[in-house]
């Protein structure tokens, strides 16, 4: 964060200086766990389900920060804000609510982590802020962004999938004076969250990937997503750049949506920045010959799935509006790997077994995805290998839960995936579903649980397979992968 004294702080927020003379400077970062806090920090006292950060302001100040952003008084030099103006609970004008936050004073944080975040971002105008949303894929292709972007200025990116209030605002302030790129990742719980974010962090160059079924519970209809999505090339300035998946109609139609210069990607003719000659390895990994206005270039992706394609288009034409070559970009691309845990990560144990662990996240796009790399992997070689698909719930999918389910384990056997293994009563459709595609008997098994899919994965499966672990990240299957890893070390 760039420097700013407490006192400079409290009028940016609106709060009142405590236990301190106001000339205090913080210099380091802004932190949520004392643990991560360096000398001159900030730290942030949110309260949680099971501990409140307000009781450990002075573990704070004793691992050096300068003072602490509260939502009610603590003894140690810090910055009190009020709970922000709204409903008596004080929550409103959050996108979400704080487990544990009774009198509203972690929304009284987060309100203020917002002011101060836009203040900083206010105060940098050689940043360029870049926002990326979708149903799926936004960590993997926002990761690819601050790859391709990182050769042509310091980037500042959030790790993993830090994409709502906290995360948004936390990683904004996470910039100096010396970052050019801020790359930012923005989901929504609810229509006008990703317009809130956008407020905290105004995007100059904002990218919509696609409009799936994940959430379809809570928006009501992909339309509905489709509505929340488009609310980040709303926010674009008329200078700005808007680049939309001409492969996802609802994408492509948000154009009329934006102010700002519309750059279409995919690999349908009309993009101008598409993908052509695309082929795959034996890892699943994508080759195709990038096409756009600047000029051509031939790009070899460090990262697995067919899927990758699209959010390689999206990363390429951001590049190449902030200044890169078609030449630069094929050279990032080509050697950036992926950052954020869980998210296709491909490892082979010494006996050849290879463990797909894409469990951070799952619905119905993804996990076709998914399905169609295990597929590729396992037929790269002759003879093809087995094929194992250890598939947990998809969640938030509301009246579509059971059809969802059923559709995946139909997919399963049209790809001919030779072992199906769902884990959990919740996904039982994918079972039936993959039964009443192809009669299958052992085929396709229903467990309640990682520990007996863990069970019965270390019993059948045999060197040389490839298995593929996918769920919802809340139902916990990236302990199967690392279960089946563990045990092919020993």
């Amino acid at each position: 964060m760039i420097p700013l004294t407490l006192a400079e702080i409290a009028e940016v927020v609106g709060g009142t200086v405590h236990h301190a003379t106001g000339d205090e400077v913080v210099t380091g970062g802004v932190e949520f766990d004392t643990r991560k806090l360096t000398p001159g920090g900030l730290f942030l006292a949110l309260p949680g389900e099971r501990v409140d950060g307000h009781d450990f302001a002075a573990r704070a100040i004793g691992a050096g920060a300068v003072g602490v952003l509260a939502g009610r008084p603590v003894d140690v030099p810090s910055v009190l804000v009020p709970p922000p103006v709204g409903t008596d609970d004080g929550k409103t004008g959050n996108a979400y609510v704080l487990s544990g936050d009774a009198d509203g004073a972690g929304a009284a944080v987060l309100a203020a982590l917002a002011k101060l975040a836009r203040h900083v971002v206010d105060r940098l105008p050689d940043l360029t802020v870049v926002g990326v949303t979708g149903s799926s894929g936004k960590t993997s292709t926002k990761d690819l962004i601050a790859g391709v972007l990182a050769p042509l200025g310091e980037t500042i990116a959030p790790p993993g999938s830090f994409n709502n209030e906290l995360g948004h605002p936390w990683t904004a302030l996470r910039a100096t004076a010396s970052t050019r790129f801020l790359v930012l990742e923005l989901s929504a719980r609810g229509k006008g969250h990703i317009a809130e974010l956008c407020r905290i962090a105004p995007p100059t160059v904002g990218a919509v990937l696609n409009v799936g079924s994940a959430h379809v519970g809570e928006f009501g209809s992909k339309q509905g997503i489709a509505e929340a999505k488009g609310e980040l090339v709303e926010a674009l300035p008329a200078d700005g750049v808007a680049v939309l998946n001409a492969d996802d109609p609802l994408v492509a139609g948000m154009a009329p949506r934006t102010r700002a210069r519309v750059v279409l990607v995919g690999e349908r003719s009309d993009a101008q920045v598409r993908a052509v000659d695309v082929e795959l390895d034996a890892q699943a990994r994508a080759g195709f010959t990038l096409v756009s206005p600047r000029g051509e270039a031939r790009v070899r992706l460090a990262v697995h799935g067919p899927h990758q394609v699209g959010n390689a288009l999206t990363a390429a034409a951001i590049a190449l509006e902030l200044g890169a070559t078609p030449q630069q970009v094929a050279d990032a691309l080509g050697t950036a790997e992926r950052v954020s845990a869980h998210r296709m990560a491909v490892s082979e144990r010494p006996d050849g077994v290879t463990v797909v662990n894409d469990a951070y996240n799952a619905n119905p796009e993804s996990v076709k995805a998914a399905l169609k790399s295990l597929a590729t992997i396992s037929r790269s070689t002759t003879p093809a290998r087995r094929s194992w698909a250890v598939l947990g719930p998809m969640a938030e999918l509301g009246a579509d839960h059971v059809r969802a389910h059923d559709e995946i384990g139909r997919l399963a056997v049209r790809l001919d995936i030779n072992k199906l293994v769902v884990v959990g009563e919740d996904a039982r459709a994918m079972r039936q579903g993959a039964h009443l595609e192809g009669s299958w008997g052992e085929e396709a098994v229903l467990v309640p649980d990682v520990a007996a899919a863990v069970q019965l994965l270390s019993d059948e499966v045999r060197p040389g397979d490839v298995v593929l672990v996918k769920a919802s990240n809340s139902y916990g299957l990236w302990r199967v992968a690392e279960a089946l890893l563990e045990a092919g070390s020993k």
